[in-house]
């Protein structure tokens, strides 16, 4: 008689196995032998998504009675919970999943993508899995209970388009001290980003926000901050300018930093020193969008590149439409800027650039102030003027001997 392999796996193989397949070849699996008849019941991880449906005809209804089947005979808990059809679901049933998965609370990871249809509001028992590790809603509305004290275990918090008032949002992240990886993506309801999260490392911010303020974030490494409308906060600006607040004394220890869209902007209002009074001493690398139009922008990363003595990567991308800089007042900033150094800098990446005289004056700064330089790469914003663009660079002196640069198409 021959020996069923199959059916005398251990358990723990077993379980790899149908982790590691689509939820509907899981099931499949039962008709395998009779050993593993039920193992697909016990899938500690369910995702439900566009590949559990056999057929494209009636999808929601076969979506929803897929989700019905599994939950009614799964046995044992569930760590992770997805649910990412790209259709539209009625309310009643996210809900009843939810509740479902609620008697049982020991849920560590939990997606819910509503693609389409309404914005789900979250049903408050879902506020009851404090085992939670990582949370992930699109298109949600977030409005806990009172009683709701935070996720004690949360390490990982992805909101995307979701609402949530501004005193739900302090609380949530007030309340989640175990929090590492903070993403939101044009989410509304609040206008203040303030962020008290002790042992955060990476945060990805897109959206409209009239303030930032960093209160505790002393471990963060990795941060993104792209700024979509910016509100003129010139009126009511103080002494100690944006830049200075941001950078006080609560990025000691951040690695890569990345600036996108109005977010220099934001930081180059108010007053601008010549360095930080605490310097990046770890950033590595400084990714931004940056207006040659406006000297306070310059100013500002000519700040940033002063306080960064360990900078060995910079990605400029140049907003075309705003090259008629004033003259006067960027060459004297860029002239301070001849005796600086980056002894560290070894790449550079400038990107959309016309070639007017404060972009060149700029990258020649660059070029004079790095002595370990290996390449810098410019591509030009159109083909109008690329080629004597190539020979104004070509001319320029380099600290670094072995300095290369490379001009790509546009």
């Amino acid at each position: 008689m021959e020996l069923d392999r199959i059916s005398s796996l251990p358990n723990d193989v077993t379980e790899k196995i149908l982790s590691g397949l689509p939820l509907k070849e899981a099931v499949r699996t039962s008709i395998l032998s009779r050993k593993w008849r039920y193992k697909s019941d016990m899938l500690q991880a369910l995702v439900f998504d566009d590949e559990c449906l056999e057929t494209q005809s009636h999808p929601t209804f076969s979506f929803v009675n897929i989700v019905d089947h599994v939950l009614l005979l799964h046995k044992g808990p569930i760590h992770r919970f997805q649910l990412s059809f790209n259709g539209k679901l009625a309310t009643r049933d996210i809900d009843r999943w939810i509740f479902h998965l609620s008697r049982n609370p020991v849920i560590k990871e939990m997606i819910l993508d509503n693609f389409e249809g309404d914005i789900y509001n979250i049903p408050s028992c879902l506020f009851s899995f404090q085992d939670i590790v990582h949370l992930e809603l699109f298109r949600c509305l977030l409005n806990p209970p009172s009683t709701f004290k935070g996720f004690g275990s949360l390490k990982s918090l992805d909101l995307w388009s979701v609402t949530l008032a501004q005193d739900v949002f302090d609380n949530l992240i007030g309340c989640s001290p175990l929090l590492k990886i903070l993403k939101l993506q044009r989410c509304d309801g609040f206008t203040n980003l303030k962020i008290d999260a002790p042992k955060l490392l990476f945060i990805y911010i897109v959206g409209d926000f009239e303030d930032f303020n960093l209160v505790d974030s002393s471990n963060l490494v990795d941060a993104s901050f792209d700024l979509q409308v910016i509100v003129d906060q010139r009126g009511n600006c103080s002494s100690f300018g944006n830049l200075l607040k941001f950078f006080d004394h609560q990025l000691p220890h951040i690695q890569r930093l990345t600036i996108k869209r109005n977010f220099l902007k934001y930081l180059s209002i108010g007053a601008l020193p010549e360095k930080l009074p605490k310097p990046c001493q770890y950033l590595n690398f400084l990714s931004l969008d940056m207006n040659f139009d406006n000297p306070d922008e310059i100013s500002t990363v000519l700040c940033l590149l002063r306080s960064s003595p360990a900078l060995q990567e910079l990605k400029i991308l140049v907003d075309p439409k705003k090259d008629q800089s004033a003259v006067g007042e960027v060459e004297s900033c860029l002239y301070d800027n001849y005796n600086c150094a980056y002894t560290q800098l070894r790449l550079v990446e400038i990107t959309k650039i016309s070639g007017v005289k404060a972009q060149l004056d700029f990258i020649e700064s660059l070029l004079l102030s790095s002595p370990l330089l290996e390449r810098m790469t410019v591509q030009p914003a159109s083909v109008n003027g690329s080629f004597k663009l190539v020979k104004d660079l070509l001319l320029f002196k380099r600290d670094s001997k072995g300095a290369e640069i490379m001009v790509l198409d546009p």
